[in-house]
């Protein structure tokens, strides 16, 4: 276990996943009825971008950085930069939201929060950052296990955030796993994995169709490409498999993705959206 997600927090790929979870928690928040949100590999919560591992990849610079002060941002992105905002007040770019963070900050107190992270000195801050907040719980256990451990909840509603550190050769191929058994324990679970993209495409291929098989009800793919797919040896974009995705979203994404395509391009910024299992 020797990830650590301090060295890429507030990258590209964090943005990319960071809005559309903020859309996803803002679209199931219209209705009343409360939800669980699960978060299966949850990291610290909270990161600081001038901490030694921040500073050391400066990866931040070509993600957030380029989002902080500017003035087009779109209306879509109102939540992600509120929560930005109020985590550092002197407009000075500092502090940086995980998932954990953002969901615990957007949900409501009719809702809860259930974390998962397995590495230990990682969990055990993470339950520090939580634990002034008793809609949250963190577990430090075995994320994969998370499925069939914490589905189905009781609030008949639930989001999770399938997101591993992708350390070893057969994550995607867990990733597909996890969801299969989420949906077969709660079958309207709003799931969604994020995924990186580099230059494999034989690997994509089978990830994708295995993605196919997991029994979802319906299943958007929506990606955000920062470099071409075939350059080598670089994360060139990030993508997000979303089981149930909430009716809206779809829509949303159409406006939010090519403007994120346009600000976090590199060499050049792209995206696409489809369905691989249509309703």
């Amino acid at each position: 276990m020797n990830y650590r997600h301090a060295y890429h927090a507030g990258n590209h790929a964090d943005v990319f996943k960071h809005l559309v979870l903020t859309r996803l928690i803002a679209l199931m928040s219209r209705k009343e009825q409360p939800f669980a949100y699960l978060d299966t590999h949850a990291g610290l919560g909270l990161y600081d971008l001038r901490g030694d591992e921040a500073s050391r990849t400066g990866e931040w610079l070509e993600g957030i950085g380029r989002l902080w002060g500017r003035q087009d941002l779109p209306d879509l992105a109102a939540d992600y930069l509120r929560i930005l905002g109020k985590m550092n007040p002197d407009g000075e770019l500092r502090y940086y939201p995980g998932s954990p963070e953002l969901a615990r900050r957007l949900a409501r107190q009719q809702d809860r929060v259930l974390l998962n992270e397995k590495h230990p000195q990682d969990g055990q801050l993470l339950k520090e950052n939580m634990k002034r907040d008793p809609r949250v719980s963190v577990h430090l256990g075995e994320g994969w296990h998370v499925p069939r451990a914490l589905l189905p909840v009781a609030e008949k509603r639930a989001l999770m955030l399938i997101d591993p550190p992708f350390e070893q050769l057969d994550e995607l191929k867990r990733c597909t796993q996890a969801l299969k058994e989420s949906i077969s324990r709660m079958r309207q679970t709003v799931a969604a994995i994020w995924y990186p993209i580099k230059d494999d495409a034989r690997q994509m291929t089978r990830f994708y169709n295995d993605l196919t098989s997991t029994g979802a009800p319906k299943l958007l793919r929506v990606e955000l490409l920062v470099h071409p797919l075939e350059t080598p040896q670089s994360l060139n974009g990030s993508g997000l498999a979303i089981a149930n995705p909430p009716w809206g979203l779809e829509e949303e994404l159409r406006e939010l993705l090519p403007w994120l395509a346009e600000v976090l391009g590199q060499t050049k910024g792209s995206w696409r959206m489809d369905w691989l299992i249509a309703e």
